[in-house]
């Protein structure tokens, strides 16, 4: 067996893991970044989502910033990223956005992690998790050479499911009466389109055509939502609906079945119905079903939507979103979405990134310490970004201060001025 020594092991190469790993080097840390794919970013380019929603409040002010944005200054020097818009959903809402080309976004998170001096172990895929009382010093790795031993200082789950964390026995949050995982979704790629005429649909046009999809039973919920590949005539559709727990392997494995053949329908309807749409075909799946909630880590904090609403202004902020609740319910074509008012932003603090019961663990993404309707609002990418520069920052820190240091122990005034130094937003 194979050994490493590192300051911080960052689980999971989506995109708030891999701005956790760049954060941590940037910082001083020796990182090390593990990922079960060839290549980084998660959600936003295995499973293509294909646009960063949510940079400001409905009036404009920005909340998203720091090493989020340095992605998307980056995805436009290669020519693949479109300006910053606001736009109407098929859906009816109101939204802001930055599209992306999701195979260019693959590049720029690798000059990101070999600039900063991470490691990247790519195709690799976590074993187990060695835990001595309330700290973890290492975990085992399965990679195509064999077992990978892995000694930390610090680790951060950001792997969305909190395989790290399951692992090293934590505890996670319950779903509450009534509620149940958000469903994935298998993102598919369609053109050409021409855009002139589909742009040109009004919000009240494209919704008809997407009640008529669904009640037809072409389209598995009644959305029309698509994301322009930048200089190109095609789209990312996202207007499937999955409802699975992701965790479940078997479960898993035929969602991505149905998924295709959901993405199959869709596209059929597209060019039958759909203005501009004519001259399209389906071009490419997601290399996996975008999941959107599985599991959520127990914390020092859990963060609630009442607190999101209010906003509650937190001593230990270390994000700020202004992202609203959106769940997709399990089953039924519609959405349930709590807009925010104009100038309405909330924080996310750091306990919301220290599990229970563990000293050298943070999680980033979508299984911070959350309930399930506020994860339906912080689990978004921009947001993400922003957590994970956070537990990134926060891991070096850590690090930094000896084999002893604790995630509690660390300062949360130094971090957040770390944090604002570096162009977060915290508020």
């Amino acid at each position: 067996m194979i050994d490493h020594d590192t300051d911080v092991l960052v689980c999971g190469g989506g995109v708030a893991g891999t701005i956790a790993a760049v954060a941590a080097a940037r910082h001083g840390a020796r990182v090390i970044l593990l990922e079960r794919y060839g290549f980084l970013g998660g959600n936003a380019t295995a499973g293509a989502v294909a646009q960063f929603n949510s940079w400001q409040t409905a009036n404009g002010r920005r909340v998203v910033a720091g090493l989020a944005q340095e992605v998307v200054d980056r995805l436009r020097q290669y020519g693949a990223a479109a300006e910053h818009q606001v736009f109407v959903m098929s859906t009816g809402h109101r939204m802001d956005r930055v599209e992306y080309a999701p195979e260019v976004l693959k590049l720029v998170l690798d000059d990101m992690v070999r600039e900063a001096g991470v490691q990247p172990l790519l195709h690799a895929n976590l074993l187990d998790v060695s835990r001595q009382g309330p700290r973890i010093d290492s975990v085992r790795v399965l990679t195509k050479g064999g077992v990978v031993r892995i000694r930390l200082r610090v680790l951060v789950d950001a792997s969305g499911d909190m395989d790290a964390m399951r692992q090293a026995g934590a505890e996670f949050l319950p779903l509450g009466d009534g509620e149940a995982l958000q469903p994935a979704t298998m993102m598919f790629r369609f053109g050409p389109i021409d855009f002139a005429r589909f742009d040109a649909l009004s919000p009240s046009e494209l919704a008809a055509l997407a009640r008529r999809g669904y009640e037809e039973k072409a389209l598995a919920r009644a959305a029309l939502h698509v994301a322009r590949d930048p200089y190109s005539k095609d789209g990312w559709f996202n207007i499937s609906r999955l409802a699975i727990d992701a965790t479940d392997a078997m479960a898993l494995g035929q969602a991505e079945i149905e998924g295709r053949r959901q993405a199959w329908s869709a596209a059929q309807y597209l060019r039958a119905h759909v203005p501009g749409c004519e001259s399209g075909r389906l071009l490419a799946f997601g290399t996996q079903v975008g999941v959107r909630e599985t599991r959520r880590v127990l914390g020092t904090h859990v963060l609630t939507a009442e607190e999101l609403l209010a906003p509650v202004a937190f001593d230990d902020a270390i994000a700020a979103g202004a992202y609203p609740i959106d769940i997709h319910p399990a089953a039924g074509g519609e959405l349930v979405y709590c807009a925010l008012g104009d100038d309405h932003a909330y924080q996310i603090p750091y306990r919301s990134l220290c599990p229970l019961g563990l000293d050298n663990a943070l999680v980033a993404g979508r299984g911070l310490s959350a309930t399930h309707q506020a994860l339906a609002a912080v689990r978004v990418m921009t947001i993400s970004m922003a957590v994970g520069q956070a537990a990134g920052t926060a891991a070096a820190l850590i690090a930094r201060e000896g084999p002893a240091s604790t995630t509690r122990g660390i300062g949360t005034q130094q971090l957040r001025e770390t944090l604002r130094r570096d162009g977060a937003c915290l508020a």
